[in-house]
């Protein structure tokens, strides 16, 4: 328990030390001070990693204190050690530190230096919270927390107005979602009276639950997962999230907040799997989005929000898949996006860095020769999320595939059509970006370079990650022991999910499977060729806003998602607000509050006047009060 609570208070500490005295600090110090804080605890994580896959490591539960003592029920602070919890750590210490160390160069200027990593020290310890806690509403304070610190991340150049609305709009669209978490938890507290996931597995497995009860819980529960991890009609907030500090967005989408979503329900998968009619429709929005998402990132021209409408899309697929009762294809997907996206953000941050701010790939182009490093890591990361083989990508996202090919064909090809879309913007946002001609300023060219050593080494690392990543998931038809699929069964153990579990697809014959994913290659490469064909051989460039029409002009607009919310939401609870301010507030509330002071100085002012000073009429007024007494005693008699 000693190592787990080391882990959890050391970014805490961290966060302390760059907030009270941080200023005080040299930037380095206190760069590194706040890195070193989140790189002990990777290393304490990797020792625990290992230790389970040795078969050496137990689980570990424990209370740390009682927190909330009824006669009912009892809610402790307990952390829990597992499969799971390891795996969300290693990816959350592991990339966290590579950012923290990217943060030390990209934010080196900024005034607010020590601000920043205080934040970001923050953010990393109510994550580990959130993976650590063993019961729901330990999990719920990190599921909060980091709602919290995305707020003050993306709103942390506050001095821009569209930030600030930026940073509100996510903290406030996340509420909604967190209603439901707590809908749901209120739920099994009042029927199990116990958040505790251990033993709400034992109950869930042991006694017979109303299948009513288990739909409304685990749908609640979703609605959570929606907000936080950017589902449709929950998503907005998470590409408005760009306006944050690159090292932000990379943080958010990659290997902390949006993937919260995706925990909880693989932690709650014993729930889950007793509710197909959930499940469908996990899978349901899952796909949806997936493909939303990635008809919108075909026409983006801002780099960052690209790779956010990438995020939403993928967060998609992994949705589809614990739809689909793979949640060892859901996971799988998880690390390798982290281990892309990651480089794909801090790669696009790299390029802002270099062009003093610059976002719009239609004034950028033939990066290459400047920026090789940056290059490089870029088109690998860009391979992987494009299910090219053998990087990462290509694997976690052809197990998530061959799960719905295997139980629902529709879905499959909806997964399938969205993922050749991938393949196709991020090469557009490749060969726009770095190959071609310079289309910026001569000032920009002339100051063009490659990024600092911190900068570039977390680049090349996640790279690496992005390229081999896929060992964790080799197929099992291949002669291979898929790693993870292995390594999670004790957490998933005992049930028998819809759609199937880990990448054996025992359904699927080892042909098909090898033409599945043959077919998916082949789909990437053909974008891949058509972007080329586009953009470097045809030297096409986007269109200008005012030159769109029709489908391109909707697509371009993002579906005008963000008006019609504006139009049907905003704008009625402003209006209302103004209401109750002007009607129900002043005049009623104001009014009624206002009555009685002005009623009571006018009555002192009357009863100022008896104060005369006369000794008589003083006299007379106590005569008569007394006689007054007798009579009231008189009367009650």
């Amino acid at each position: 328990m000693t190592y787990l609570l080391i882990i959890i208070l050391l970014p805490l500490i961290g966060f302390l030390i760059n907030a009270f005295v941080g200023k005080k600090l040299p930037k380095s110090i206190s760069g590194w001070l706040a890195s070193l804080m989140i790189f002990i605890p990777f290393v304490l994580s990797a020792i625990f990693f290992v230790g389970f896959v040795k078969g050496t490591q137990p689980k570990i539960d424990v209370n740390v204190y009682d927190w909330i003592a009824l006669p009912d029920f009892t809610i402790t602070f307990g952390l829990l050690l597992d499969q799971l919890s390891v795996t969300w750590l290693m990816v959350v210490t592991g990339i966290g530190f590579l950012i923290h160390v990217y943060s030390i160069s990209y934010m080196h200027d900024d005034e607010k230096f020590h601000v920043f990593f205080s934040y970001l020290n923050l953010f990393i310890f109510f994550m580990l919270l959130l993976v650590l806690g063993n019961n729901f509403l330990v999990t719920f304070i990190g599921w909060e927390g980091v709602g919290l610190c995305s707020y003050l991340l993306i709103g942390f150049w506050f001095k821009n107005q569209p930030y600030n609305n930026a940073a509100k709009k996510a903290f406030v669209m996340n509420r909604i979602g967190d209603l439901g978490f707590l809908l749901g938890m209120f739920l099994l507290l009042y029927n199990f009276h116990s958040l505790h996931f251990g033993t709400l597995r034992t109950a869930f497995a042991s006694t017979t639950v109303s299948h009513g009860l288990v739909v409304a819980i685990t749908m609640l529960l979703f609605v959570g997962a929606m907000g936080k991890s950017a589902q449709l009609p929950l998503y907005t907030w998470l590409p408005d999230a760009m306006a944050g500090p690159t090292p932000v967005s990379a943080l958010i989408h990659a290997a902390t907040m949006v993937t919260a979503g995706i925990y909880m329900i693989v932690r709650a998968n014993f729930i889950y799997v007793l509710a197909p009619e959930t499940m469908h429709f996990v899978a349901f929005v899952g796909v949806a989005t997936a493909l939303f998402a990635a008809t919108i990132g075909l026409m983006q021209n801002d780099i960052k929000k690209v790779l956010a409408y990438s995020t939403v899309s993928q967060l998609g697929l992994m949705f589809m898949a614990l739809g689909l009762g793979a949640f060892t294809s859901g996971v799988f997907h998880v690390v390798t996006h982290a281990f892309f996206k990651a480089c794909l953000f801090l790669g696009s941050g790299s390029v802002i860095h270099a062009l003093h701010g610059e976002q719009d790939i239609r004034n950028m182009g033939g990066l290459k020769k400047w920026m090789p490093v940056t290059f490089w890591t870029f088109l690998i990361s860009s391979l992987a999320i494009s299910g090219v083989f053998p990087f990462s990508g290509f694997f976690s996202k052809d197990e998530i595939l061959a799960a719905a090919f295997e139980h629902n064909k529709v879905l499959w090809a909806v997964a399938s059509l969205a993922s050749v879309m991938t393949a196709f913007y991020m090469f557009r946002l490749v060969f726009l970006t770095f190959t071609g001609e310079f289309r910026g300023t001569e000032e920009q060219k002339h100051h063009l370079h490659e990024s600092p050593a911190l900068i570039t080494f977390p680049l090349v690392v996640l790279a690496l990650l992005a390229a081999v990543g896929g060992v964790l998931g080799l197929p099992e038809f291949l002669g291979c022991s898929h790693f993870l699929k292995n390594f999670l069964s004790p957490v998933l153990a005992g049930y028998a999910p819809i759609g199937g579990e880990g990448a054996a697809h025992e359904g699927l014959s080892h042909g098909t499977e090898l033409a599945l994913m043959g077919g998916a290659f082949a789909g990437a490469l053909l974008s891949i060729g058509y972007a080329y064909t586009k953009y470097v051989s045809g030297k096409a460039l986007p269109a200008k806003e005012g030159e769109l029409k029709g489908l391109n002009r909707l697509v371009y607009n993002k579906y005008w998602v963000d008006e019609i919310y504006n139009m049907l939401v905003v704008k009625p609870v402003m209006f209302s607000s103004e209401v109750f301010h002007s009607v129900i507030d002043r005049t009623f509330i104001d009014g009624a509050v206002n009555f009685s002071g002005k009623f009571s100085l006018s009555l002192g002012a009357q009863i100022r006047k008896i104060q005369s000073g006369y000794i008589g009429f003083y006299l007379l007024a106590m005569v008569i009060s007394i006689a007054a007494i007798f009579a009231f005693v008189f009367l009650i008699r």
